[in-house]
């Protein structure tokens, strides 16, 4: 199974503050949706609320967290006590690809063992108290990118990137 991250960041790695996005861009909204859809998505609990705790749609769920007494209010939100519970409960739904979806502490703990990383780079500098970590070019190559610039609908420019690892063993 392949693991991918997910991820939208500013120019400085910023993706989110006060578990909140840090702009609107319906395109990226769009390229998530159809790229992770019928696909198992892993994230943390700080993710999963800022999803107002409902699961996403068309997606099978798993959410991380080191507290024992969490509990999601839908049953088919699958709860692991660490990265590599959940990476097994998404490779038993026989999927292809897996998608880890944040946050930051998720994302920098999945790094090493991922095999591509999907990046919406927006093209900002902002402030946030979540990070996305560095891509070190040593390891992944760009094998794609298209840029778009800023529109009526998206305040700022960006890019959609595919990141994959260099000589995985």
């Amino acid at each position: 199974m392949k693991i991918s991250l997910i991820v939208a960041a500013s120019t400085n790695n910023a993706i989110g503050k006060d578990n909140k996005l840090l702009w609107h861009l319906p395109n990226d909204m769009k390229f998530f949706k159809n790229t992770t859809w019928g696909m198992p998505v892993v994230m943390g609990r700080k993710t999963f609320e800022a999803l107002a705790g409902e699961p996403l749609p068309g997606r099978f769920n798993f959410v991380i967290t080191r507290n024992p007494g969490f509990k999601p209010a839908r049953e088919s939100v699958r709860v692991a006590g660490d990265l590599a519970t959940a990476l097994q409960y998404a490779a038993e739904t026989d999927c292809k690809e897996t998608f880890v979806i944040g946050g930051g502490e998720i994302y920098k703990e999945a790094m090493s063992q991922a095999d591509l990383i999907y990046m919406t780079r927006v093209h900002t500098i902002v402030d946030g108290d979540t990070y996305f970590p560095p891509i070190d070019e040593a390891q992944w190559e760009l094998v794609d990118n298209k840029d778009f610039p800023a529109d009526d609908k998206h305040a700022v420019a960006y890019s959609f990137q595919l990141w994959q690892r260099k000589n995985k063993g």
